[in-house]
């Protein structure tokens, strides 16, 4: 049987490029489209993907959702942008006619609090989201059930609901044309596995990296983008980074009665999350109680999890979700950042051409247009133009000051 051939070459074209990019999932080809966009950078652009077919990468199991419920103001401008963003992404591609009009399907997150302490955490979070901007609103237990019959919240307090630029979105087309238009514009991809990072004597600039197939290659800027594996690409210039792969599980399934309006994408108290997903489908997550690190090459799913703990919390929750069929599921990575499950972007403080764009714990889909465009003008011009995002830089992970963020999922 014969081998499918690359998809990418895995040779370079050169022996020195001003950025290479490790990674070329969306963050990485995020960030290769937004260089290659800005007028004011001219240089070569090298990214080095291990699978240009993407079948473990963060990216392709994702359940592409996008929420302007955060508690802190910055990652609730983030995601702003990335609502325009994909709203208006053939404006943003230049009009290209070829580059589809994309939508958000807006039937919002429900957060949804079982006790005083966290229904005070929406409270405080949505005052901090209503200045900002976004349309999140406080709903009685009464309101909830008038707008979403189908919930059982004799256990519920309150809720936390927003329908405007929340809910879910085509993130595969987003990475799609992001990395075609990249390529059509001069972005060289190769596949390949960086091995080896040179670092100066000085221990200030990375100026080499090694490839798997032997090549080195000099470089002026490093863009760390290896998502799950990006302690790996760090530690390879003898920086600690505290990003792991853990498993998250993804399970689609139908009901037997189906709801008769859409479900907003839940986070229930008992740690499952679920929402609409076609007209009469719908798609629940969560992960086991026990969440260690796993194994960078580990999809296994865990079949006790549905049984034990998805499924009972859905049926509870939602009555008609008692008579249900699972038609698929997976385990997909987070790149989850173990200090404070928030991005790590920007140069390392010591080594300076080493740049992160790492560790987004489950919002890197919704954070990719920010996070693309704040690396680029990084790389460009050494500080941000639009949005400040030097509250992520690496110097809190060396500080050990972490970033906190109420509403993780």
């Amino acid at each position: 049987m014969s081998e499918i051939p690359p998809i990418f070459p895995s040779e370079p074209s050169h022996n020195s490029y001003d950025v290479v990019i490790i990674g070329g999932a969306i963050m990485g080809s995020s960030a290769a489209w937004f260089l290659r966009d800005n007028d004011d950078f001219t240089g070569r652009i090298l990214v080095v993907e291990k699978d240009p077919r993407y079948a473990s990468c963060s990216t392709a199991h994702t359940n592409s959702c996008m929420r302007q419920q955060f508690s802190t103001e910055l990652n609730i401008k983030i995601s702003q942008f990335a609502a325009d963003f994909v709203k208006n992404l053939r404006g943003y591609m230049g009009n290209d006619p070829r580059v589809p009009q994309l939508s958000i399907h807006n039937f919002g997150y429900m957060y949804l609090a079982d006790n005083d302490a966290f229904a005070n955490n929406l409270r405080e979070s949505q005052a901090i989201q209503q200045a900002c901007g976004a349309g999140t609103k406080i709903m009685s237990v009464d309101e909830i059930r008038d707008a979403y019959p189908f919930y059982h919240l004799d256990d519920i307090i309150l809720g936390s609901h927003n329908k405007i630029d929340e809910g879910y979105f085509d993130g595969i087309t987003l990475f799609d044309w992001w990395r075609r238009s990249a390529r059509e514009r001069g972005v060289e991809y190769i596949q390949n596995e960086v091995v080896a990072l040179t670092v100066s004597d000085d221990k200030t600039q990375v100026t080499s990296v090694t490839l798997q197939s032997g090549e080195v290659i000099s470089c002026g800027q490093i863009i760390n983008a290896a998502g799950p594996r990006a302690a790996k690409v760090a530690a390879m210039a003898g920086i600690h980074l505290p990003v792991e792969p853990r498993k998250r599980y993804t399970y689609c399934f139908t009901a037997e009665t189906p709801l008769d309006r859409d479900c907003p994408l839940t986070i229930d108290p008992a740690g499952v999350h679920f929402r609409q997903d076609g007209k009469d489908s719908y798609m629940a997550g969560g992960y086991a109680e026990i969440d260690p690190a796993a194994d960078y090459d580990d999809f296994e799913m865990d079949h006790n999890l549905w049984m034990d703990h998805i499924w009972p919390t859905l049926a509870t929750r939602v009555p008609q979700f008692e008579a249900v069929k699972v038609h698929s599921e997976w385990a997909g990575h987070y790149a989850f950042n173990v200090l404070d499950q928030n991005a790590v972007l920007g140069p390392h403080h010591e080594i300076g051409n080493f740049n992160f764009l790492n560790g987004f714990s489950g919002h890197g889909l919704q954070q990719s247009p920010a996070m693309g465009r704040g690396i680029s003008e990084i790389v460009t011009y050494g500080s941000y133009r639009t949005l400040d995002l030097s509250p992520f830089h690496y110097d809190r992970i060396a500080k050990n000051k972490p970033i906190v963020e109420k509403a993780v999922i």
